[in-house]
């Protein structure tokens, strides 16, 4: 076991993991952060996804001992009074049915759009391709992408 501090969602945490542990144990069973979901282990679903340093990773093949930049999580994105236009535009457009995709494809386009703050359409599709969604909620996802990026960029 070793010690290491991680900053996750602007906070320090210090958690004593083995090396190779994924990032997505450490935050869902150390840090009792339930957001980024275990869907299927092997970084093809795209449920675990969080941000590190703003990019995109999947926690779930990502090693603690690799993380090396600030860790965001959905949790950190808005509060319960205040969200983020990027939960608020997904509730309002109905983007997740089961929500199990949900964590993943905020996350994923929190960093589209930090990139691109106005993609099109099939940017955005590219950017959230690798997201699997078995409730074929994909359009109505492209637009809460959309409506956020509006309301973000105004």
């Amino acid at each position: 076991m070793a010690k290491y501090t991680l900053r996750v969602n602007g906070a320090q945490r210090a958690v004593d993991v083995e090396a190779d542990t994924p990032l997505l144990y450490v935050l869902r069973n150390d840090l009792e952060l339930n957001g980024p979901k275990f869907g299927c282990g092997l970084a093809q679903c795209g449920a675990c996804t969080v941000l590190i340093d703003g990019k995109a990773v999947r926690s779930c093949v990502t090693p603690v001992s690799a993380v090396k930049g600030a860790v965001e999580t959905i949790e950190g994105l808005g509060t319960e009074d205040k969200l983020h236009p990027i939960q608020k535009a997904f509730i309002e457009e109905q983007a997740c049915q089961c929500g199990y995709c949900g964590n993943g494809m905020v996350m994923s386009a929190k960093a589209l759009l930090a990139a691109n703050p106005r993609p099109t359409n099939e940017e955005i599709r590219k950017a959230l391709n690798g997201h699997l969604c078995r409730c074929a909620s994909h359009n109505r996802i492209v637009r809460a992408v959309q409506k956020a990026a509006k309301e973000m960029s105004s």
